[in-house]
């Protein structure tokens, strides 16, 4: 198994070295929402590279999780828990495709 706390380590080691953004937060913000796009269009006209765009959206939020100090792979871990134990029910949307809805509990509100 990966772990994403060495990766996170070894994206800012990156950053550092080659003279990129580690302060300026929204502007990471920007720059994954970007590589996503990108990613959205290659998909959209059947193109190649989509998995490189998805990596590159990886590489920006492990690097803002270690610009904010937080631990991926343990928030990783403790929301695929949580997603586990959620109950949702099926529904439609405006126009007939099936969407599902979270229930809210007690215990997940």
């Amino acid at each position: 198994m990966v772990d994403l706390k060495k990766l996170q380590e070894e994206v800012m080691r990156n950053k550092l070295e080659k003279g990129f953004n580690t302060t300026d937060v929204a502007l990471e913000f920007c720059r994954a929402h970007e590589e996503l796009s990108e990613a959205f269009s290659k998909f959209n006209k059947n193109q190649d590279g989509v998995a490189e765009e998805f990596a590159d959206v990886a590489i920006f939020l492990l690097g803002m999780c270690e610009i904010l100090g937080y631990d991926l792979e343990k928030e990783l871990v403790a929301k695929i828990e949580t997603n586990k134990n959620r109950k949702y029910k099926k529904s439609k949307s405006p126009d007939g495709k099936d969407i599902f809805i979270r229930e809210r509990t007690a215990i997940d509100p």
